[in-house]
């Protein structure tokens, strides 16, 4: 276990390369699990816990680390299933989702794999938790869930999507042109949490559920329109995503000539320096970490007006 908690802050980052890491883990049975590497602060034995009043009942309660106080949910428990009855010798992910830091309870943690984002596809229809689930994929003949970690997160706290009166104001979009713009993520979540953040914006919205769905329309698209930017102005994609992240989707898009001048404001869960680099390699025109919805609509305000 110790290698495992070591190499989880050593991990060589591979965003741009279509491939990710995931760390398994296991909760009530033998279902494995994973969570992607880049969003894991580090994993711990877990420790006690300390209960407080009005909890959401899926919050084990909080830790206590380094100085921190970090809220410890029982994944389990949280997706339906059964609550983690002996804590004593379980595990604590601590992860980032969307500006902040909390734990996860899991029964045991086993390995990180190498993965290609082709090799992780979405759930099938009528899976078991289908509506917690992001994707699935194969590992060692035996299926791993990925979990819809923002959906999960959205329940128990619900994230403000109502842009502030100020900047709404202050918006300089022509609210009547009704740009047609596209959004990108593999959470249905996310995808509803960004649209009502912009409906004060007046905009045409499609979505797409992952990068290669998205890269299929557009590509479509271009056999009726040589410059798809006069169509479709800007997109708005996650960069985690099955089969095609949205690192890769960039680069895809600025590579073809009748998608290339297609704005691309990349709108992640995802921190680190590593992402303005990888804004800048792949051409994308912005990157804003979730969930702001004063900053997205800002964002989207400046590259519609321009």
């Amino acid at each position: 276990m110790s290698s495992i908690l070591e190499s989880v802050n050593k991990r060589t980052q591979l965003v741009g390369q279509n491939r990710l890491e995931l760390l398994l883990f296991k909760l009530n049975g033998r279902q494995r699990y994973g969570i992607n590497v880049f969003k894991v602060k580090e994993v711990l034995q877990c420790p006690p816990l300390t209960g407080l009043p009005k909890l959401n009942p899926y919050v084990r309660g909080v830790a206590h680390i380094r100085g921190t106080t970090i809220s410890v949910i029982d994944l389990s428990a949280a997706t339906g299933g059964r609550p983690i009855e002996d804590i004593s010798n379980c595990f604590i992910i601590i992860s980032e989702y969307n500006r902040s830091v909390q734990g996860f309870l899991v029964s045991s943690v086993e390995r990180i794999i190498n993965m290609n984002w082709e090799a992780i596809l979405p759930p099938p229809q009528g899976a078991g938790r289908s509506s917690y689930l992001t994707a699935v994929t194969e590992i060692e003949g035996e299926l791993v869930e990925i979990l819809d970690v923002e959906k999960i997160l959205d329940e128990i706290s619900p994230v403000q999507t109502k842009i502030s009166d100020d900047v709404d104001e202050g918006l300089t979009i022509d609210r009547e042109e009704n740009f047609h713009i596209m959004v990108i993520d593999d959470s249905s979540v996310a995808r509803k949490q960004i649209i009502r953040s912009l409906e004060p914006l007046n905009l045409q919205i499609d979505t797409a559920k992952d990068g290669k769905e998205a890269l299929d329309k557009l590509v479509a698209l271009t056999s009726e329109i040589d410059d798809l930017s006069k169509e479709i102005p800007l997109i708005i994609s996650d960069i985690e995503m099955p089969e095609m992240d949205g690192y890769t989707l960039t680069a895809e898009i600025r590579d073809n000539p009748k998608l290339k001048n297609i704005k691309v404001v990349l709108h992640t869960s995802l921190s680190g320096v590593f992402n303005q680099a990888m804004v800048e390699k792949v051409g994308a025109n912005d990157f804003i970490a979730k969930f702001n919805p004063d900053e997205l609509a800002a964002a989207v305000n400046k590259h519609l007006s321009l």
